[in-house]
């Protein structure tokens, strides 16, 4: 199954029955608030982290909105990654527009980015909702773990896999009375297939199918250990960062931020004649 190359079609067409307007207006919250599209507990893990004079990239990168805003910490250079064209393209008119020139993007598949950007970042970003379009996290970490410099970090915002267990308010499952309930295996391995659209930016219509997966957190830890990544931090919180805000603060662990570090070290081709230790 091309899940992404159907994937890539999806977005693309989301894009193109995007609601009016949408993303346009980006620039001008870049250029008046640090920090811009992320929220207050993010925003203390980026000043942390001290990313000034650092090369960052973000897998996933939609149009470009949260790498561009992470350029308020002084990084030296940021390069976005995402499937979608069209997207991309809007990434870059909002980076002109703002002003932001040390900042580039490229459209490919997260899975093929190209070899040159091997050990090219400090730090790498994956946000919420990206993770999802992943079958398997193990090839995406450990594309992950070869652009990074060793020593590098990966910060995983994302929606917590609990959240896959909660009937969603579009849902006929969801019963506002009953918040407590589950509907969904936190184990599921099947698929979840949509054909409306992308809520947040496209107008409502029958859409080419997207295809997502659900990730356990063993998932996500031992995908990050197999690719010589250590999970140095992990905070799990308590309200959503982009489904509904109907289980906040109810007790569920609804969103979290992973960050950890890349213990690979470069490899060097060995010359003609030499014996490896």
């Amino acid at each position: 199954m091309d899940y992404i190359g159907g994937n890539k079609a999806a977005w693309e067409e989301a894009f193109e029955n995007r609601k009016p307007n949408w993303g346009e207006d980006n620039h001008l919250r870049l250029k008046s608030e640090r920090f811009a599209f992320f929220d207050d507990d993010m925003r203390k893990e980026l000043e942390r982290l001290a990313l000034a004079g650092k090369t960052v990239a973000q897998f996933c990168c939609n149009n470009g909105r949260e790498l561009l805003s992470l350029m308020d910490s002084g990084a030296s250079t940021g390069i976005g990654f995402d499937i979608a064209e069209n997207i991309i393209a809007q990434a870059r008119e909002t980076a002109e527009k703002a002003g932001i020139k040390n900042c580039e993007f490229v459209a490919c598949n997260i899975l093929e980015i190209p070899e040159n950007y091997r050990y090219r970042f400090d730090f790498v970003l994956l946000t919420v909702g990206a993770i999802c379009w992943f079958e398997d996290l193990r090839p995406l970490f450990e594309k992950a773990a070869k652009c990074l410099k060793p020593g590098g970090l990966l910060l995983v915002n994302d929606f917590h896999p609990v959240t896959n267990m909660l009937p969603m308010p579009w849902e006929d499952c969801y019963n506002p009375d009953d918040l407590s309930r589950v509907a969904h295996s936190y184990f599921r391995k099947e698929p979840w297939t949509e054909s409306d659209g992308v809520g947040y930016m496209s107008v409502e219509y029958v859409s080419k199918t997207f295809t997502s997966f659900s990730h356990t957190m063993s998932d996500i830890v031992n995908a990050l250990s197999a690719n010589g990544m250590k999970t140095v931090r992990l905070n799990e919180y308590d309200y959503d960062i982009g489904l509904a805000d109907v289980y906040d603060g109810k007790g569920f662990p609804l969103s979290f931020v992973l960050i950890a570090e890349n213990l690979l070290r470069k490899t060097v081709p060995q010359e003609k004649g030499s014996r490896g230790m």
